[in-house]
């Protein structure tokens, strides 16, 4: 049986970026002593290396991972923010992993995912929701959003929210784009969101 500080050692070397092959395999055990808040995993794609995390209450955040101090310092956040149990555990990250290869793939429209809004709040969270139902292949504006989170004139925050949104791809802010049709901004770069958008049929910008 693995005892609670063997357990605690082992989230502890996680946390410090110890290669998972150098890891007790522990995550089932950490997760039924209740030391296993957040699971954690990478995924190449063809917008880079992103890394998924997720609570029991679903998928919580995916970040662009352009090289190791952007890989620390997303799970630093993490741990800041929601736990310090923090663990590589790329079997609870399967099925976002799976939906994602699939979308990428040409054989997903559409993402069937429990997500765990807590990183977000207030009229950010609204304005992410509303982007979460913006169907594939399709756009808004930044004030369509603004509108449907219950704000018209509120675009410009819109803006912010969706620059600062916790989970990309999944809630879909490549599909938010100017009235005028540019691009607008994006989080993990102009060139991600081209590629997100023809993935979807979209050859914008």
């Amino acid at each position: 049986m693995t005892d609670n500080h063997t357990l605690e050692r082992a989230l502890a070397a996680a946390a410090s970026g110890e290669p998972e092959h150098q890891l007790p395999d522990v995550t089932e055990a950490a997760a039924a002593a209740g030391l296993l808040d957040v699971a954690y995993a990478t995924l190449d794609t063809p917008v880079g290396t992103i890394l998924l995390a997720g609570t029991e209450r679903g998928l919580v955040r995916i970040a662009y991972i352009d090289g190791r101090d952007e890989e620390d310092s997303t799970l630093a956040d993490l741990a800041a923010r929601i736990s310090p149990r923090v663990l590589v555990a790329p079997r609870k990250l399967d099925e976002p992993r799976r939906e994602l290869d699939e979308y990428f793939a040409g054989r997903r429209r559409q993402f069937e995912l429990a997500l765990d809004w807590q990183l977000t709040h207030g009229f950010g969270r609204r304005v992410l929701q509303a982007t979460a139902k913006i169907p594939f292949g399709s756009v808004a504006t930044y004030k369509l959003v603004a509108t449907e989170a219950g704000s018209p004139r509120g675009f410009r925050a819109a803006g912010n929210a969706l620059g600062a949104n916790p989970l990309p791809i999944i809630v879909p802010c490549h599909r938010v784009i100017h009235a005028d049709g540019g691009l607008g901004g994006y989080t993990g770069g102009l060139e991600r969101k081209r590629v997100l958008l023809a993935v979807e049929g979209r050859g914008l910008g």
